[in-house]
């Protein structure tokens, strides 16, 4: 009888075991069918960069695929896929075991929503403004109430119009307040380096595009005038550099310090302006704001580590007077009588051959290192139908935007030199290029233009010219607009990843 009771407790506990087993194989089952996947998981190497070049995308105003561009490159639509992707990932959680390597894992589940940051919905209208620019490349011409660009003066005038639109609709600047005067948010407004000073002025007075809220701006800039560093800090006659570049490295210390945000961009999405020859010198201060942030620089001269595809060329202007008032304007091509024109000093190595082959040698081109007196400089520049541009020192040269506000077509005689808005504008279609080796050649190659190539350039020069001017306060399409244009194209060209 104890035997036949202990019989049936053992099947009765049998049975139980077997009723709580079968579930429980069952959900293991259904686990190991639709558990999680590791292959949908996302490794992402350490340390993790704020930025990379594989990160680098681009928007090309140029419709020659045969002569790329030297300063922008096309954008990677298989990247553009990728940014996608990353707008709309998971939630990236990280992996807090401590076995080897898995530390610097972090893992992506896909199904669960990831909470945008400020600076994720920044880069989704930056991605939207790309693809805007990329559609209107082949689209219809926006209206505008101002100006519609139009003609050959432009790469593609459709994408620049929709870019720059993009720019007023969403652009931001952070101006760092850190900095004293005179050497910080302070500059000349009144020589060739006028440009500092005016952009400086302009920016920190701008409603719409600067911002007090630096967690919403797309660019910070670093208010500092190279030109009043050399005047305030530089030591005369020593040639010692040093002096400026401990003062742009002690600054960019101080906001770095003081904000996160040099650092989570390693400088990328931080530019500098300088007009002042020692402008790419000041700038190797600090590595990465020579090798990472935007430098908006007068002298753009590749042979010196200017790299089109980051840094910005901007134009030289030499308002004497504060102003552009008397300097712009001239008359028609039939009331141009002299071929070519030039007046200045020995700068440079390139002058010095010009004069050699010119100078006092042929009435239709003339070349003066002084000009003789009584004779009026703008007067002359009114007079002629090409204005030689030779480089100094370095390679830019007010006489560009001389000869553009003067109507002159502008000869450019350099090498390595990238002309300012390059990205835009079609220098090809206004403007004459001649290699220092062609200086000879200079009045054969003039020559060369037909009568009505040169009408078509003089009419083109008119119509780019307002790109050019100064204006207070600034005007749409002005000079200062078309800076900040060439800063918010570069911004385009990356992302930044807040990794915290």
């Amino acid at each position: 009888m104890a035997s036949t009771s202990y019989s049936y407790s053992y099947s009765t506990s049998s049975m139980k075991l077997l009723l709580l087993m079968v579930p429980l194989i069952i959900i293991a089952g259904l686990v190991s069918v639709l558990g999680p996947n590791p292959s949908n998981w996302t490794l992402i190497q350490n340390p993790p960069l704020s930025w990379t070049s594989q990160n680098v995308v681009a928007v090309d105003f140029h419709n020659q695929s045969s002569s790329p561009p030297i300063s922008i490159q096309v954008i990677d639509k298989q990247l553009e896929n990728k940014d996608n992707e990353n707008l709309n990932a998971s939630q990236i959680l990280p992996n807090n075991t401590n076995s080897m390597n898995e530390s610097n894992i972090i893992q992506e589940k896909p199904n669960l929503p990831r909470k945008f940051s400020i600076l994720d919905r920044t880069e989704a209208g930056l991605l939207q403004a790309r693809a805007a620019i990329r559609k209107a490349k082949y689209g219809n011409q926006t209206q505008d109430i101002d100006y519609v660009p139009t003609g050959p003066m432009y790469h593609n005038p459709n994408s620049f119009h929709r870019s720059y639109l993009e720019m007023e609709k969403q652009f931001k600047v952070f101006v760092y307040e850190e900095g004293e005067l005179p050497v910080f948010h302070n500059g000349p407004c009144k020589n060739i380096y006028s440009i500092e000073g005016n952009f400086i002025h302009a920016v920190e007075m701008n409603d719409q595009f600067r911002t007090k809220d630096p967690e919403k701006a797309h660019v910070f800039f670093l208010p500092f005038s190279v030109a009043m560093m050399v005047q305030f800090v530089y030591v005369r006659e020593t040639h010692d550099f040093g002096p400026i570049k401990k003062t742009v490295k002690d600054y960019i210390n101080v906001v770095s310090e003081k904000y996160p945000f040099w650092n989570r961009s390693l400088g990328t999405d931080h530019f500098m302006l300088a007009c002042h020859d020692w402008g790419p010198e000041t700038s190797k201060a600090v590595p990465n704001l020579f090798k990472n942030s935007i430098r908006a620089l007068c002298n753009a001269n590749t042979s010196e580590a200017f790299k089109p595809t980051k840094d910005v060329s901007i134009p030289e202007i030499n308002l004497k007077f504060g102003t552009t008032h008397g300097y712009i304007g001239g008359p028609s091509p039939s009331k141009r009588s002299l071929l070519a024109f030039y007046a200045g000093g020995l700068h440079g190595p390139i002058r010095p051959i010009l004069l050699e082959h010119w100078e006092n040698k042929d009435e239709d081109i003339q070349v003066h290192k002084y000009l003789p007196k009584g004779v009026s400089y703008y007067d002359m520049l009114r007079k002629s139908r090409f204005c030689l541009c030779p480089s100094g020192y370095e390679v830019a040269s007010p006489r560009v935007v001389e000869a553009i506000y003067t109507g002159c077509v502008p000869v450019l005689i350099s090498d390595h030199y990238i002309p300012p808005f390059n990205d835009v504008l079609n220098w090809k279609s206004f403007s004459v290029e001649v290699s220092v080796k062609d200086i000879p050649n200079l009045k054969k190659i003039l020559m060369g233009i037909s009568p009505r190539q040169y009408i078509r350039m003089q009419r083109r020069i008119g119509l780019i010219r307002k790109h050019f001017e100064v204006n207070s306060p600034p005007k749409r399409f002005d000079v200062f607009h078309m800076i900040l244009h060439s800063i918010w194209l570069r911004r385009l060209n990356f992302r930044v990843h807040d990794d915290q």
